[in-house]
């Protein structure tokens, strides 16, 4: 509660933010996913035009994002992998984490479906379909937070892909989209976030086939590195920034961004107001 009413005091500043400052920028460490769907290029201007701070994104997996953030070469770290999140606050390098919006990954492979995977209600089915038959799947390899979920479904699918390392299984150890076009090149199954998989224009054969399992969620939080820690923190317009992204104007961008009429991520910065 007390930091919430830090990010508050920080919104009621917000008028007193020079938009003429054009100089003014923070570091934002974040994900392929996010960067990928297009998100940013659309809603940052939006934030530099009423704030006058610009937001220079560092678009990795979320692992790498994190060591980013813990080395102080970032303002402030937006990700999704909550307990990855929790831990980074409770060592003491970030301050508060804040819900901002959420979408779900889907599991996608070819529209032929060898594996016989389509329309299964639970991903760990799925996988465990893809495992037993030896059927190509990509996966990022990269310790990012859809690598991390991928990595779960699979623990608790049974399977152990480990043993179709380098023959069915592949690691490509790369962003959201170079993995997706090495899925669609290779007709592999993949697991991917809604909003690259919208935003993705070279899909070929592929096709979504499992969706709507709970396991599936995929929540996005924002954490503001910590002063404390890293002196040189942008700590004033790093919580400007959260103050916008988690209030009215930053939820309502998140709500309006579109690709091909579809909306790629819900935002629930506050969920017991609607937002």
């Amino acid at each position: 509660m007390v930091r919430w009413l830090t990010v508050l005091a920080w919104a009621l500043v917000w008028a007193e933010a020079p938009a003429q400052a054009q100089d003014r920028f923070i570091t934002l460490a974040s994900t392929t996913s996010t960067d990928n769907s297009g998100l940013f290029a659309d809603i940052l201007p939006r934030f530099q035009a009423q704030s006058g701070i610009a937001v220079r994104v560092v678009a990795v997996g979320t692992g790498q994002a994190i060591r980013l953030a813990e080395r102080g070469d970032a303002d402030v770290l937006l990700v999704h992998h909550k307990p990855s999140e929790e831990k980074f606050v409770a060592g003491g390098f970030g301050l508060e984490r804040f819900d901002v919006m959420y979408n779900d990954f889907v599991v996608a492979g070819p529209a032929g479906d060898p594996a016989g995977i389509k329309g299964m209600v639970r991903a760990t089915d799925a996988f465990a379909g893809i495992a037993r038959g030896r059927h190509l799947f990509v996966s990022r390899g990269d310790n990012s937070g859809t690598h991390k979920a991928e990595q779960s479904i699979w623990r608790a699918s049974g399977a152990d892909p480990a043993a179709g390392r380098g023959k069915w299984f592949r690691e490509v150890g790369a962003g959201m989209g170079a993995a997706l076009n090495t899925a669609s090149g290779m007709n592999a199954y993949i697991l991917t976030d809604r909003g690259t998989w919208t935003g993705f224009s070279n899909k070929g054969s592929l096709a979504v086939l499992v969706e709507g399992d709970p396991a599936l969620f995929n929540q996005y939080g924002v954490i503001v590195v910590n002063p404390a820690r890293h002196p040189h923190v942008k700590a004033d317009e790093a919580n400007l920034f959260v103050a916008w992204l988690t209030g009215a104007a930053g939820q309502a961008a998140i709500a309006a961004f579109r690709k091909r009429g579809r909306q790629l991520f819900t935002p629930n910065a506050n969920p017991s107001t609607g937002n």
